[in-house]
């Protein structure tokens, strides 16, 4: 049996790094929508913050997933944390030295996570890499388990602090996470990457065909195939709740957007994934990951039916952390499954493909939809409409061959 990664001092710098990533993270996805919402008072424009940041993914997410797969992970990794720092960095200067504008904040929202793409082809390759594939569930969910207390907990924190401070000056924070993380992840000494793989001369044409050739894996492989479509479905309800969020927060909890209560609100579903980041170690030793997915969508459909109705804030916080656990689930399980059967040549770019889809198009088109429909049919009824995304996503998977693959050798051999 391989040892706890918990022992492993490489994994901790790179443990380290995410989690200072996350808690930066986290101040600029609450922070940034607040910015915008209070400088125009647009649901609209507080929703297309969302948009911004999951594009990306829509148009950059097969480019890095081939490009990182030839690249040395650890540099990409690194230096995308440093051009992170610099342009995080200018939001609080923006606002010290001129005016600072929603154009401004929305070019921050969307050049941040292009960024974060290639940074994120880096990781996907390289955890497995570092780990071994016998220790990747592990990782994943020390990874999510710690980020979840960071989301647990940061929210909060912002919460109360932006009783005092501007929204602006607290993304001084995150531009220092980002710089730590670039010298953790520049500590590690063991290699992320295959050095002798051959990989044919960089050219457009290349480029193209390798793109091809990680999408082909992903829609030939039945199990991979059918997570992506499930994330695309949950991501594109998700996306529009929280791009709504915190008018949500707002006008139908009636809580303001600041304070504790609204923190306390905002983190629960952080509370939710700690739980499903704990959990999930001890299902997959036991369950396959279809079988925890066929268990786990309904629920979270339910659930998420359920929080259009809700009006009073302990409640909302409550549901949010229930709905937040079975919502996570399904995504680290997605997760895991995805890096444990793609071989590690295919791993950037069929984990940034599966991503692009579900994340990028999902949660994009959710927080754009939202957006549209807010101003048409209302809050509430948006919501309700997002929420039954996931009702389509517990159908499309207990309809799928995620029905035939509930051992753990079916799942994870699985490719038709």
């Amino acid at each position: 049996m391989a040892p706890s990664v918990l022992r492993d001092q490489e994994f901790l710098r790179y443990f380290a790094s995410r989690l200072l990533s996350v808690a930066g993270s986290i101040v600029t996805l609450v922070t940034l929508p607040i910015i915008v919402y209070r400088t125009s008072g647009s649901a609209s424009l507080t929703a297309l913050v969302a948009a911004a940041e999951a594009a990306p993914y829509l148009l950059f997410g097969l480019f890095s997933g081939a490009l990182t797969d030839r690249w040395n992970r650890k540099k990409v990794m690194v230096t995308a944390d440093v051009l992170s720092t610099l342009l995080v960095a200018t939001v609080p200067l923006a606002d010290l030295l001129w005016e600072l504008t929603v154009p401004h904040v929305l070019a921050v929202a969307f050049l941040g996570p292009t960024i974060g793409v290639f940074f994120d082809g880096a990781v996907f390759g390289a955890l497995p890499t570092l780990v071994g594939r016998q220790r990747i569930a592990e990782a994943n969910s020390l990874t999510w388990a710690a980020a979840s207390v960071v989301e647990m907990v940061m929210p909060s924190a912002v919460g109360v602090l932006l009783a005092f401070v501007h929204p602006a000056w607290l993304l001084g924070f995150d531009a220092l996470t980002f710089a730590l993380s670039a010298v953790l992840i520049g500590g590690i000494t063991r290699p992320m990457y295959d050095a002798t793989r051959e990989r044919p001369p960089l050219t457009v044409r290349q480029v193209f065909r390798d793109i091809r050739e990680g999408l082909d894996y992903l829609v030939r492989h039945a199990g991979v195939r059918t997570f992506t479509i499930i994330g695309f479905l949950q991501c594109l309800g998700a996306g529009g709740f929280v791009a709504l969020m915190v008018v949500w927060i707002d006008q139908r909890l009636e809580v303001g957007t600041a304070g504790l209560r609204f923190g306390l609100v905002f983190g629960s579903w952080g509370v939710g994934g700690l739980l499903a980041s704990l959990a999930l170690p001890l299902l997959i030793h036991r369950f396959a990951a279809a079988r925890i997915a066929l268990a786990a969508l309904p629920v979270a459909a339910a659930i998420g039916m359920l929080v259009p109705l809700i009006t009073t804030w302990w409640v909302a916080g409550v549901t949010l952390m229930f709905w937040g656990f079975f919502y996570q689930l399904v995504v680290i399980n997605s997760v895991t499954y995805r890096q444990q059967v793609t071989p590690e040549a295919l791993l950037g770019r069929v984990n940034t493909a599966g991503r692009m889809l579900a994340w990028g198009c999902g949660w994009t088109g959710g927080a754009l939809l939202a957006g549209a429909l807010v101003g048409w049919l209302g809050l509430v009824a948006t919501l309700f409409v997002l929420a039954s995304t996931g009702v389509l996503a517990t159908v499309v998977a207990w309809t799928s061959p995620l029905r035939g693959m509930v051992t753990g050798s079916a799942a994870l051999s699985s490719a038709r």
